[in-house]
């Protein structure tokens, strides 16, 4: 699996950023958001039980993501058609605030290490990949536990400070400073 330090692969994905199929796809690559950070979070399989609860987690707070110059992306083996199906079917899916991703030749999952090895679909895999493409962050959930956004999100801030944050650490307290 990359690791902390490895370059993030070059992707080309097709993603679904609305629930009107006339204008619900879109492409992405690794240059779609320049000067930003990015936060990828894959989930395992679409219409399934946890992966809503935390899409919509991840969704309703891009906005404090964005606050940070960060892009969410949301990304899984299942195709963008299917995606699409998803997202007008289930409730909390239908306003999302960030794209859903297809990696249905499972390139970018394989690449990255994250593919289950019985059904190669997407681990429940989280990426934070800083402006230069670096990778600064990975976590990887069992398949039956749902992560935590908000952790994501204090990690980012901890990131952007470039200094040394302690343990519990979160935006606007104290930095450890070195003597």
């Amino acid at each position: 699996m990359l690791t902390i330090g490895d370059k993030f692969p070059d992707y080309n994905l097709k993603g679904v950023v609305s629930s009107d199929a006339a204008d619900a796809f879109k492409d992405f690559n690794q240059d779609s958001h320049p000067g930003e950070w990015k936060v990828l979070f894959f989930w395992p399989k679409d219409f399934t039980f946890v992966c809503p609860t935390e899409i919509k987690a991840f969704s309703d707070m891009a906005q404090q993501f964005k606050d940070r110059d960060a892009q969410v992306l949301g990304v899984s083996t299942d195709n963008e058609f299917v995606h699409l199906a998803w997202r007008n079917d289930h409730a909390d899916l239908k306003d999302l605030q960030i794209p859903m991703l297809s990696d249905i030749r499972k390139d970018l999952s394989r690449e990255l290490g994250i593919l289950e090895k019985t059904e190669e679909v997407a681990l429940r895999a989280t990426f934070i990949v800083d402006p230069d493409g670096i990778i600064r962050f990975v976590s990887v959930n069992d398949m039956s536990v749902g992560r935590n956004p908000k952790e994501v999100l204090r990690v980012l801030d901890g990131l952007q400070t470039d200094e040394l944050c302690p343990c519990n650490w979160e935006k606007g307290q104290e930095t450890i400073q070195v003597a």
